[in-house]
């Protein structure tokens, strides 16, 4: 999968021009705006706007391809209603919300339904990745972001009592009600509720009639329809190492793409620490670098990137190939690729 620096720099050009879509890197969204908006129309028929504004913490671009211009902008803010909405739901960091409410008294009664969805998926893809997928891991996440912050690195003694509060089988789901049984518990949605409330968010874009869309949630994406003059969608996998030259570039029609990195968000200059931990061993994955994961939703391809990251290469390609509708496109820590069989080439 090796191109030519002309060939890069040829498809990076065409995926900017395509997908109208602005650079989501650490530099790149250190120069953006709050909030910004473009409308283009490409002749008398089409215009293609594109909103991009913070949300769940990243940047949020919206592009949708439609006749009239007001009616796009008003789906896509109707969209972003709803990303705000499911947000407030699925967010850890806020004491109030119903999440932050179970890891403050360990019991939440009369759940919401996107709640509870997303926790018996969470749990689903719990017993399919043999436990590479771990909601309750997050004792250990906030162990690591304390220890860090006070300039300290996390010992072993640390971690063993961290990875005693974890563990789904401490977890109780049902009749609406989730509960831990241990009170220390707590859990994280951030592996998989990104991915979810941006498919949300694209069906809201569909029953307001826009067919056409993407949505780009900090490298979590969803498409529908077409681009521009009926193209499909362009969609560059991340470089890791923010060169600008894409790893690979790809094209998409309705589909569902997102990718894990170290590079997001770690600890330690070595990136040893990072925020994908594995909850079988306390520690971070050190082995690969991205694990991007195509899936027919993005809260699929969400936490499948998080699982497969957490497999390691070999054994995550391997989970993936037996997946249907999966493919996956890994870079390890040394630069070598590998991918599902089926990873478009």
């Amino acid at each position: 999968m090796k191109k030519t620096e002309t060939q890069i720099d040829q498809k990076r050009r065409s995926f900017l021009k395509l997908s109208g879509l602005l650079g989501l890197g650490a530099a790149s969204a250190a120069l953006l705006p709050a909030e910004s908006a473009e409308a283009f129309l490409f002749n008398k028929k089409e215009y293609k706007v594109t909103k991009t504004r913070l949300a769940m913490g990243t940047f949020v671009a919206m592009t949708a391809i439609h006749p009239s211009r007001d009616e796009a902008e008003h789906a896509i803010g109707l969209a972003f209603e709803e990303i705000d909405r499911l947000n407030s739901l699925l967010t850890k960091f806020d004491a109030d919300s119903p999440i932050g409410q179970l890891n403050r008294v360990g019991k939440l009664e009369g759940a919401p339904e996107e709640v509870l969805e997303l926790v018996a998926r969470s749990l689903y893809f719990h017993r399919e990745t043999g436990g590479a997928f771990d909601i309750t891991v997050n004792p250990l996440i906030d162990l690591y972001k304390k220890d860090f912050a006070e300039g300290k690195i996390p010992d072993s003694t640390q971690i063993e009592a961290a990875l005693k509060l974890v563990g789904t089988e401490k977890l109780r789901f049902h009749s609406g009600t989730i509960e831990f049984t241990d009170s220390d518990m707590s859990i994280t949605l951030d592996g998989i509720a990104k991915g979810y409330i941006v498919d949300r968010a694209s069906d809201v874009l569909r029953k307001n009639g826009i067919g056409n869309h993407l949505i780009n949630a900090g490298g979590d994406i969803r498409t529908s329809g077409t681009a521009a003059k009926g193209r499909p969608w362009t969609v560059a996998v991340q470089d890791p190492n923010k060169t600008k030259e894409y790893p690979d570039i790809i094209t998409m029609k309705d589909g569902a793409i997102a990718t894990s990195g170290n590079y997001e968000i770690y600890y330690d200059r070595e990136k040893l620490f990072h925020h994908i931990i594995d909850s079988r061993t306390g520690l971070s994955p050190q082995l690969s670098t991205s694990v991007t994961v195509m899936a027919p939703t993005v809260m699929d391809a969400d936490a499948l990137s998080t699982s497969v990251f957490v497999l390691e290469p070999k054994a995550g390609v391997h989970f993936i190939n037996g997946q249907p509708h999966c493919e996956c496109f890994v870079i390890t820590r040394d630069g070598t690729v590998s991918h599902s069989s089926g990873w478009q080439a």
